[in-house]
């Protein structure tokens, strides 16, 4: 018989917990979106070997791809396939991020002030540390400081990649507490690319694509139904934005915040929840690849690698995301922790927490959008900004996977009691204890496996009493 499901002793009323067993609601809902994100992760790892052996090996063709250019020249929207990729099929991923957000705030971990208070507390750590990393290292080594916000997001997508690669069972709550901090690092990168990368706006476009979000606002009010009326206006909200000259994502973000995220009388999902759901897959298996594909391409030589090391600028990026992202977030929380009055979940460790900010140091998607925003212009180092990227995700994410393969027998036992469902109603037992007939079915199921074992009894008492049983 499998384990039963661990019970922490309670916490004192003044104490809340922290990493606590999700409510049903929330464990269902993060099942499938992560699992979405987890198929798509590995697209993007997938995505992400696949650009850096083509660049690697046949770097012309490459480039031709990338800059082939295409699109309406009359609307501002000539651009390059990398360009379409990073300001195109991205604004969809920052609309499910809009979506992710705004679910997170009405009905998710962040719609409690007090328990917000500890991820939000831990995610701004974990980009105010990275960025001061990468100033300092700048600063003391004469480089440039334009690049400060390249190490401060995390890529959940890769993140949940790297877990799936190395078979690590996480407790849902580490998982659900990954998932709030990309969110919360989501939100802030948002407000970066828009404040700090934003040099000249074409108010009359950003007034046009303010116009276009207060209709796409006032369908969704009129409960006004059809993707044939929101896919054009998403397009021309979208172009809108671009030609304004604020970054187009964040158009995505805007229309994604708009949708209803709270369930009413007869619902099973949210219209937000529903739409998510259809385009998450979009995002995760299509987007965010082919924008990985044009983006990280960058050539890996031993001496571009070692170059990394040596220029403050590249060395900032991968010191930020492997030193910063950890220290941040784990600092974070555990000072978070003790201001809050939040008591770690007995069946969790601080070792835990820090495995899970190492791996928060993962930080591909928006770090490559961000790296690219900040050195416009100045391709060689772009691209020397990449691969510093890539060298910093890939030294957090064989970090997190050591620590977090010390921990996986203890990991897989939480794991396996939490999705626990002896009566296979669909709901894990856990999740049951106060219903009367869980209880019921569970006793019913016991009586016939008694019954069974009872006439088993029988036939081996009747077989041994024959004469040619063995003595």
């Amino acid at each position: 018989m499998a384990a039963p499901a661990p019970s922490p002793a309670p916490p004192s009323p003044s104490r809340r917990t922290f990493l606590g067993r999700l409510s049903l609601p929330e464990r269902n809902y993060l099942a499938d979106a992560l699992r979405t994100e987890t198929v798509g992760g590995v697209i993007l790892l997938v995505a992400a070997i696949a650009a850096l052996v083509w660049a690697n090996t046949f770097y012309s063709g490459y480039r031709s791809v990338s800059d082939f250019h295409f699109g309406p020249e009359s609307l501002g929207l000539n651009l390059s396939v990398a360009h379409w990729a990073a300001d195109g099929l991205l604004a969809i991923f920052f609309f499910v991020a809009g979506v992710e957000l705004k679910r997170e705030l009405v009905a998710g971990e962040l719609r409690d002030p007090k328990a917000a208070a500890l991820p939000v507390v831990a995610a701004l750590c974990g980009m105010a540390v990275p960025a001061i990393v990468y100033t300092l290292v700048n600063v003391v080594g004469g480089g440039s400081t334009g690049g400060w916000a390249v190490p401060t997001a995390t890529d959940i997508a890769f993140a949940l990649a790297v877990l799936a690669v190395i078979g690590t069972s996480l407790p849902n709550a580490l998982r659900a507490f990954l998932l709030t901090l990309a969110v919360v690092d989501d939100l802030f990168a948002i407000l970066i690319i828009a404040v700090f990368f934003t040099e000249q706006i074409d108010f009359m476009a950003l007034l046009g694509a303010f116009v276009g979000l207060a209709v796409f606002w006032l369908l969704l009010r009129r409960n006004v139904r059809g993707w044939y009326i929101y896919v054009p206006l998403a397009v021309v909200i979208w172009g809108l934005m671009y030609n304004s000259g604020i970054h187009a994502t964040i158009a995505g973000v805007a229309m994604g915040l708009m949708l209803r995220c709270t369930r009413r009388e007869g619902e099973t999902h949210s219209p937000g929840e529903h739409i998510e759901h259809l385009i998450r897959p979009l995002s995760a298996g299509f987007a965010v690849p082919l924008f990985a594909l044009f983006s990280a391409g960058v050539s890996l030589s031993g001496g571009a690698l070692a170059d990394v090391f040596t220029r403050p600028e590249t060395l900032g990026v991968v010191l930020g995301l492997v030193v910063g992202k950890t220290v941040g977030i784990f600092g974070g929380t555990w000072l978070a922790s003790r201001f809050t009055k939040a008591e770690l979940n007995k069946d969790l460790a601080w070792a835990d927490v820090f495995a899970v900010a190492m791996l928060a140091g993962i930080g591909f998607t928006v770090s490559l959008l961000i790296g690219e925003l900040a050195f416009v212009g100045d391709e060689a180092m772009i691209n020397e900004i990449k691969a510093a990227v890539l060298l910093g995700s890939l030294t957090a994410a064989v970090l997190a996977g050591v620590l977090l393969k010390l921990r996986v027998r203890k990991y897989r036992a939480l794991y396996e009691a939490e999705e626990l469902d002896e009566d296979e109603d669909g709901v894990p037992d856990v999740y049951e204890q106060d219903d009367p007939e869980y209880h019921l079915r569970m006793a019913a199921i016991h009586e016939k496996k008694a019954a069974e074992h009872r006439r088993l009894a029988q036939r081996a008492g009747a077989a041994s009493n024959e004469p040619d049983s063995p003595a």
